[in-house]
């Protein structure tokens, strides 16, 4: 890429357009807009407009929403190719495109569509954010139970060069309710004079255009599909989903749980494209809260003042156990977030987890207490006993801490990667301070 790079740029220097245009269309559409991607600023939009219609559709919806914005507003004069390009789009891949857009700007880029278009846009912005119907497309091919195989066929050569995909035929009832869908394959194995009626056992899978994202991410890894078709409250088949939007789905809810549980306030793309004020205001919240959630730790320290003041060798195991039952804490909540997020686990089955969940961490927390043993016979002798049997009950109950949080969450109808990493290990400071110093209490 970095020597594509260099030779475009020779091109572009020279504005030998003819030579850059034919070049560059001798590419496929994902090295296309990996070059856009990291061309240098203003330049996209040079690349851009050197690509033929169907192509810069292709890599259009390839591109990353920040450089999509950047070639809408260079192509703000050519108002023909804006329009072509609006209308080329797929429908679910412009809905995804206009709704992180201002509701002015989305309204001016509307006026461009043609009408069937505008109609079907504004059918797909009118369901819920983040519900299936926003990831529809209406874009597939239906046909009846009395067409036969050959007619069915020649259905699909009318209608179908505009499909999203033909690897499912879907059947409708004459009130346009789904009753079955079927591979092509099974098609194309047919007898020409079959009837499509004869193939069917009204065995399929569909989802709710009102249901969550999260409802089809799990519907296609349980079912191996590359489409699901959609349907309302009545069974009328109102579009499709297709596997690729269900992974761009997937992925960003990755990224938004895994920054979450990094307390961020709400997902970063690209830090690199970031702004710094963007930066500071995603991380300073969750930052905030933790240090006034941290000063309970200090409270509880002074509350041992003369502990600490007789046995100062207390302090230098200090660090050690409370991050010891953080660690254990944050691992143990990774794990539930992620075995609730894929269905492995379901919210009643909480209490079902605590019983393995107090033995694993009494195991981890003997093995632990070996270690921190070992070294209080190098270091303090006088309190192995102390460091000992803390280390135990610090890894249990932060291992306690970390499994119950994503579920208490999870009930209060959050999100449970909420319970993220840093507000569970603050939780686990705080009860570590206050078992460290009760525990030499009662032993010294």
């Amino acid at each position: 890429m970095v020597e594509l790079k260099t030779d475009f740029q020779h091109l572009i220097d020279n504005k030998d357009w003819k030579t850059l245009k034919d070049t560059l269309n001798t590419y496929d559409s994902n090295q296309i807009a990996e070059l856009i991607e990291d061309c240098s600023e203003g330049e996209e939009i040079i690349y851009f407009r050197l690509l033929g219609r169907m192509q810069a559709k292709d890599v259009f919806q390839l591109l990353s929403h920040d450089i999509q914005e950047q070639i809408i507003e260079g192509l703000a004069n050519r108002v023909q190719t804006l329009s072509n390009l609006l209308n080329d789009i797929e429908p679910d891949d412009r809905t995804a495109f206009f709704e992180e857009l201002p509701g002015t700007v989305t309204q001016r880029l509307m006026q461009l569509l043609s009408p069937e278009e505008r109609n079907i846009t504004t059918q797909l912005l009118g369901y819920p954010e983040d519900s299936i119907g926003r990831l529809m497309t209406p874009e597939y091919v239906a046909v009846k139970p009395h067409f036969t195989i050959e007619e069915t066929f020649n259905h699909i050569r009318k209608f179908g060069r505009d499909s999203e995909t033909l690897n499912v035929i879907y059947i409708v009832s004459d009130d346009w309710k789904l009753i079955d869908d079927l591979r092509i394959k099974e098609l194309i194995l047919a007898y020409p004079t079959k009837k499509i009626e004869d193939l069917m056992d009204s065995r399929f899978v569909a989802l709710d255009v009102m249901d969550d994202q999260e409802t089809a991410i799990k519907a296609f890894s349980d079912y191996d599909r590359v489409a699901l078709p959609v349907v309302n409250d009545e069974g009328i088949l109102l579009g499709i989903v297709t596997v690729d939007d269900i992974m761009d789905v997937a992925e960003e809810e990755s990224t938004e749980d895994f920054h979450k549980f990094g307390s961020f306030q709400s997902a970063i793309s690209n830090p690199l494209k970031e702004r710094v004020g963007e930066l500071y205001k995603n991380r300073i919240v969750w930052l905030m809260v933790l240090v006034f959630v941290n000063v309970f730790s200090g409270a509880a320290m002074s509350s041992f003042e003369e502990m600490i003041a007789t046995f100062v060798s207390l302090v230098f195991f200090l660090p050690l156990l409370i991050d010891s039952g953080g660690n254990a804490g944050s691992q143990s909540a990774t794990l539930m977030i992620r075995s609730l997020a894929i269905g492995d686990v379901e919210l009643s089955d909480w209490y079902k987890l605590i019983g393995k969940e107090l033995l694993v961490s009494l195991f981890l927390g003997l093995t632990m207490a070996v270690g921190v043993a070992a070294i209080a016979s190098f270091r303090s002798p006088e309190i192995i006993w102390v460091v000992s049997l803390t280390m135990i009950l610090i890894v249990m109950t932060g291992s306690l801490i970390g499994m119950l949080l994503p579920f208490i969450f999870t009930k209060l109808k959050l999100d449970p990667a909420t319970a993220s990493a840093p507000l569970i290990t603050s939780i686990a400071d705080i009860c570590g301070v206050l078992i460290y110093f009760s525990v030499a209490t009662w032993l010294l």
